[in-house]
């Protein structure tokens, strides 16, 4: 494990915390609200982080293990997003709660244990422009993407 990991996944974690801390603290009313940027429930935006942005560690273990990833563009990303989405417009506080705290809790610990030179590693998808480093996916993924969807859900509900 390296400095650099350490030091990633601490912002992943305290990311997750903020995250967890602010979805406990919705009320039933700001649950439905409708996040402007995605046309999605809050609720299901934040099961959407959980179950998407969070679980991102899979595909960081395919970069790490040397495997092709999935030619996917961004279109591709965001048409998946949107179906899991509305597969999950009804989703509870409490199964968006397991999969931020699951799926979080799994992240920060691969990331923790990656060393500078997994970091350093690319793989390649059409979605990231090409050729990318584990440590440019978390960035995008996590403190670029997941951050939009998180500033999304504190203007729907106004806090």
């Amino acid at each position: 494990m390296g400095q650099r990991a350490q030091d990633i996944a601490e912002r992943i974690a305290s990311f997750k915390d903020h995250l967890v801390a602010y979805v406990e603290d919705l009320s039933a009313d700001d649950w439905g609200k409708t996040c402007e940027w995605e046309e999605w429930p809050v609720g299901a935006t934040a099961y959407h982080l959980g179950d998407g942005h969070f679980a991102i560690y899979k595909l960081l273990g395919m970069i790490v293990d040397g495997k092709e990833l999935p030619q996917l563009t961004m279109d591709q990303i965001n048409a998946s997003s949107k179906q899991n989405a509305q597969a999950h417009l009804d989703c509870t506080k409490t199964d968006a709660l397991e999969r931020l705290r699951k799926n979080g809790a799994a992240f920060v610990d691969y990331v923790a244990g990656l060393s500078d030179e997994d970091l350093d590693r690319r793989g390649s998808m059409p979605a990231f422009g090409g050729a990318v480093t584990v440590e440019q996916v978390i960035d995008y993924v996590v403190f670029q993407s997941g951050q939009e969807h998180f500033d999304s859900m504190k203007a729907a509900v106004a806090r």
